[in-house]
């Protein structure tokens, strides 16, 4: 088997731009719109969704790695970092690491790409883990980095990453391609072209014992970041996860040649995905700001409590709908007090209902 690394030309990529083209152009229009929509939200929902797209990412991108954190604690431990109020519940290590990590990322999108950034981001990445011997710093193991699945007696290497010898040499050439392809550097490269091959590329050198791909999704994010004029988290993570298994097989096709057409069409159509699924949430965002500018004054406490842990739980809302027992749960009230809640909030036009009896089910009513 030979992979992409051991060719003679690597690590000279090449791809057909031509495909990628109707790609780049919806990337920077939905990016346009999105700076542009976002613009009318009041500040507080602007850092909200900010954070918001951060711990959705660090949760997302973890899973992907089949490492299930837990978003409210990654939410509050990244509003913690930030100054400001949180409910104060206790985060893992793993959890304040990438909370850490993604706030780095955030507060420096626009910066250059360093090898001291990328040590930094492992070091956080890997907080409290006590089974690495190099956290902070490149692999230097001198058996082979393979990525395996299968029964120990039949393994399938699904990729083998150049010898540890080899990762410093190629990182200080990968963080060199990734400065002068940047948007002020001497070959810039459109955005979604730039983070697709800087992804693969990371992935192919596989420069730590563990955390590449968290680390490798990071870098795909500052890409697509400084290729927009306004700085933005574009969320890649959540569109990868729902497209794990081919995100992987992607991967592996991409380790074995230079030609990496496929890869950067099956990724520039995912970032598309992704901006999208970002604008949603922002006008989510905007909805949520009408409806309670809307119902100012006439929503008692209870309600509103319900109405603000519903938008809390994101655009696709409590999974089958808010049930009676759910709103008990959320504010405590009686039974009879429910009932004459949730009428009064379909009343206003805050919720609609589906469903009878037991199974009656109450969702947003989104402008």
């Amino acid at each position: 088997m030979t992979w992409n690394w051991q060719q003679n030309n690597w690590p000279n990529f090449s791809w057909d731009q031509s495909q990628l083209i109707a790609f780049e152009h919806s990337f920077l229009q939905s990016a346009g719109i999105k700076i542009g929509v976002s613009k009318h939200l009041p500040d507080i929902d602007r850092r909200n969704l900010s954070i918001e797209l951060l711990s959705y990412d660090a949760v997302d991108s973890s899973a992907i790695e089949g490492e299930y954190l837990d978003r409210w604690s990654v939410q509050s431990s990244i509003q913690r970092q930030l100054g400001l109020a949180t409910d104060r519940r206790r985060s893992t290590p793993a959890e304040a690491g990438i909370a850490a990590m993604m706030i780095d990322l955030y507060s420096n999108l626009a910066k250059p790409l360093t090898e001291q950034v990328v040590l930094d981001w492992h070091r956080l990445l890997m907080n409290g883990r006590t089974d690495i011997v190099g956290v902070g710093r490149y692999r230097t193991d001198t058996e082979p980095m393979q990525i395996v699945s299968g029964a120990i007696y039949a393994p399938k290497v699904h990729y083998e990453a150049p010898p540890s010898s080899r990762v410093p040499a190629e990182m200080t050439q990968f963080i060199d391609w990734f400065s002068r392809t940047g948007p002020e550097g001497s070959h810039p490269l459109p955005a979604v072209t730039r983070a697709g091959i800087a992804h693969l590329w990371f992935e192919c050198i596989h420069p730590f014992e563990d955390g590449n791909g968290r680390i490798g999704r990071a870098i795909a994010e500052k890409a697509l970041a400084q290729g927009l004029a306004s700085p933005v988290i574009t969320g890649m993570a959540s569109t990868l996860l729902k497209y794990r298994k081919e995100y992987y097989a992607q991967l592996e096709g991409a380790s074995r040649t230079l030609e990496v057409s496929n890869w950067m069409t099956w990724f520039a159509e995912k970032a598309v995905q992704a901006q999208a699924r970002t604008l949603e949430q922002i006008e989510f965002l905007l909805a949520k700001t009408k409806i309670f500018d809307r119902l100012r004054d006439k929503l008692n406490d209870r309600q509103e409590k319900v109405l603000l842990r519903m938008f809390a739980e994101g655009p696709d809302g409590f999974k089958g709908g808010l049930s009676a027992a759910n709103y008990i749960t959320i504010t405590g009230a009686p039974t009879a007090t429910v009932t004459r809640d949730l009428t009064g909030l379909v009343q206003l036009g805050a919720l609609t209902r589906t469903g009878d009896r037991k199974s009656t089910r109450y969702h947003l009513r989104l402008p």
